[in-house]
């Protein structure tokens, strides 16, 4: 079995799930897993875990980066060009100044309304099936975080386009921000193009598209990424031979930290020799000054 992660590219027009069935027929294992389901329509950074490493997932960073192309003077079913328009507005008149201007009101923690076709969960239902049936129900706002957004191109006409660089928390909707800024330059918004730069640690100049991919393997080539570079942001911890095969069992062991070092709430486990052998938490015991750590994933699990 492959253990380890894999920054794929994802192509348009496939889905999530089917770049993990893919991904699965070639490496000829069941155990592979993604991090951060991108739309059928958007291209770019899917992070996958393969093998052990699907229970690495929960511990990679949730920050994402995207460069997505808005097109002012269109509103769709879907917010995209992938649904059926509901109205075109000529947006000839708009400036890149005037297209800009806006884009500060979505910087920050914000409220935003998520698409009608969305995989939103709604009663035990996904929105997208709802809407699909013509159902009438109403979009739960979520509260988002943007961090910064960048201009990057500027193309006019009756339908002008503006491209944007957008670093966000999960959960962001650039869907939702293309239809908002249209609707707050009075025209009207839609996402023409989405393509993620960043996901989950990985970025896109080290993605690996699946004929790529499938090509490595034919000569035998591949590697996967090892753990300790999707799981760089937590920081290590060395344990003694003795003391990490306890960790690796099971067992809450004590270990001194420094007073700066308890700010993070989990660790990598690395033994002398540096394998990486999982991610630990840590807890105060009460009534002593002593400090546990707490294993969460054990990854290599102990030698008999």
């Amino acid at each position: 079995m492959v253990d380890g992660f894999l920054n794929l590219y994802k192509p348009v027009h496939w889905t999530s799930h089917d770049c993990v069935a893919k991904v699965r027929r070639l490496l000829q294992q069941k155990k592979v897993g993604h991090g951060g389901t991108l739309d059928p329509a958007a291209s770019g950074v899917l992070p996958m875990a393969l093998g052990r490493a699907t229970r690495l997932l929960q511990f990679l960073p949730s920050d994402k980066a995207y460069r997505a192309v808005i097109r002012l003077g269109m509103t769709t079913t879907t917010d995209d060009l992938e649904g059926d328009i509901l109205q075109t507005t000529s947006a000839a008149h708009l400036s890149q100044a005037d297209a800009i201007a806006p884009l500060a009101d979505f910087i920050g923690t914000i409220e935003q309304l998520p698409p009608r076709y969305s995989a939103i969960q709604v009663q035990g239902q996904r929105l997208y099936d709802l809407a699909r049936k013509g159902q009438d129900f109403d979009v739960p706002k979520r509260t988002v975080t943007v961090h910064h957004i960048e201009p990057i191109t500027w193309q006019p006409g009756e339908f002008p386009e503006l491209t944007i660089d957008i670093t966000c928390g999960a959960g962001t909707y650039i869907r939702s921000i293309a239809r908002d800024l249209g609707n707050k330059l009075g025209v009207g918004g839609t996402l023409a193009a989405l393509e993620r730069t960043k996901s989950s640690g990985f970025t896109l100049d080290s993605s690996l598209p699946l004929a790529d991919l499938e090509s490595q393997l034919q000569k035998g080539t591949y590697q996967p990424l090892p753990p300790e570079i999707a799981l760089q942001h937590h920081p290590r911890i060395e344990l003694s031979a003795d003391w990490a095969r306890r960790w690796q069992q099971g067992q809450k062991i004590p270990y001194k930290f420094r007073e700066a070092d308890l700010s993070c709430s989990y660790y990598q486990v690395y033994n002398p020799d540096q394998t990486f052998l999982g991610i630990t938490a840590w807890a105060f015991i009460p009534d002593t000054d002593e400090t546990r750590l707490l294993p969460k994933v054990v990854f290599m699990p102990p030698q008999t």
